[in-house]
């Protein structure tokens, strides 16, 4: 799938965000190395520390189902669906990425229009603690 094309589904995965307090809609659209693509939003509580990332739950979403390799992700994020800016992805879900994913896995952030870019993630959090140093 092309990173325009996953853009266009982390898009649509914002629409379903549960954003009460903060109004940010995130969506994601991750696809796995069997092709298959996972949509994910941001769920929002009251508590705040149950509070589930788009990113996240489209990984979990993923790995619950039996996947364990991914290639990509597209992360879009606004202010009451408007993708004005590059939204990027917290540490956490850096973090969650860092557990199944390679060095050269892409992360495109996407924005309005047909606008994005693309990093790697070890572009986006270097030197970081992966699975390799447990081993």
């Amino acid at each position: 799938m092309t990173s325009r094309e996953l853009v266009e589904l982390a898009k649509k995965a914002a629409e379903n965000a549960y954003v009460p307090y903060s109004r940010h809609y995130v969506g994601a659209a991750l696809e796995a190395k069997s092709g298959k693509v996972y949509l994910g939003c941001n769920i929002e509580n009251a508590a705040y520390g149950p509070t589930n990332c788009a990113e996240r739950t489209a990984f979990f979403k993923a790995i619950s189902e039996g996947e364990r390799g991914f290639s990509k992700i597209a992360v879009v994020g606004g202010k009451d669906l408007d993708f004005k800016t590059y939204f990027t992805p917290c540490g956490i879900c850096r973090q969650v990425m860092s557990e199944f994913c390679d060095d050269d896995f892409i992360i495109i952030l996407g924005k309005n229009g047909d606008e994005y870019i693309e990093k790697s993630l070890d572009e986006i959090l270097p030197m970081r603690f992966s699975p390799k140093y447990l081993s």
